[in-house]
């Protein structure tokens, strides 16, 4: 497993390495941190000239990088240290494809507050083709609490591979998740539908469409559920209805989850790579951490 993990010596890129650490699983895994130096973030000190300011520069990125060794402690890995000065985003993002993940650091949500990306982060979230882990705070050091969105498309299917791939999964919990979005508006029916019997539910067309719909997302969480077996993994599931990222967000928040894992479906051609709305609102307003995975070419 080839990692690229983003630092800047800041306390989101620290939180990143440290989650970073307790989420990956340990064997075969190669780590590269990376430090990219803007060069309207470090000012030259004076009078230096431009080979001795660079110089100062790769020096302080030094010690960046070798504070950040030290976070990741004597079992880390195998790790290589890499600097580099121009635009971060362009860097990591540049890189990210030789990569089986990269590793950016988002901000943690204050008391009362909310989370959110910064630039860096949320152009590298936004543009990264290869899976990405948007990495948060833990809540707890001991057990790992998973949340999966899954929507039937190829990018949830192949997030639930990487989640069994890249994610040490031996104390966690999974909870698959799927979320029917609620057709009553488009099919036109009265607003009082919740108010119908069970009887009129069942042999009206919304009827039918509704438990077509609950049979579906239950075999696409099936399907995941399968996906995971070896790993031996304790898993729950749950079938909502409504919007999915104020769902997926909801049970996020109210579950303590310390991962959420989605499938990124957007817009791909040669010139853009977007995140659709629901995986780029989930990375944002996450109050965890999240792996965001790529439908397959």
């Amino acid at each position: 497993m080839k990692v690229l993990i983003a630092t800047d010596g800041s306390k989101e890129a620290t939180t990143a390495l440290k989650t970073a650490d307790r989420l990956l699983v340990h064997a075969g895994r190669n780590l590269d941190l990376l430090c990219v130096a803007s060069k309207r973030r470090w000012k030259s000190p004076g009078t230096v000239h431009k080979n001795g300011y660079e110089q100062h520069v790769l020096r302080q990125m030094t010690q960046i990088l070798e504070r950040a060794r030290t976070t990741l402690g004597p079992n880390g890995g195998t790790i290589r240290l890499l600097s580099e000065i121009g635009s971060p985003s362009s860097s990591i993002v540049g890189r990210a494809e030789d990569y089986d993940l990269t590793v950016i650091g988002a901000k943690d949500r204050s008391p009362g507050g909310e989370a959110g990306l910064g630039p860096v982060a949320s152009r590298v979230a936004e543009h990264t083709i290869a899976p990405v882990l948007v990495a948060r705070e833990l809540r707890s050091d001991d057990s790992l609490r998973v949340l999966v969105a899954l929507d039937g498309s190829t990018a949830s299917f192949h997030a639930v591979e990487t989640l069994g791939a890249l994610i040490d999964l031996t104390s966690a919990e999974v909870c698959l998740m799927h979320v029917v979005e609620t057709p009553w508006f488009e099919l036109g029916l009265e607003e009082d539908w919740v108010t119908y019997s069970e009887e009129d539910k069942e042999h009206s067309e919304a009827g039918a469409l509704e438990e077509e719909v609950r049979l579906e997302g239950e075999a696409i969480i099936e399907q995941a559920r399968d996906m995971l077996r070896m790993h031996r993994v304790s898993i729950s599931t749950r079938i909502e209805e409504g919007n999915p990222s104020d769902q997926i967000l909801g049970e996020a928040e109210r579950g303590q989850y310390d991962l959420v894992v989605a499938g990124a479906v957007g817009v791909r051609d040669l010139k853009h790579v977007m995140l659709g709305s629901v995986s780029s609102k989930i990375c944002w307003n996450a109050p965890c951490s999240v792996l965001l995975v790529r439908e397959l070419e």
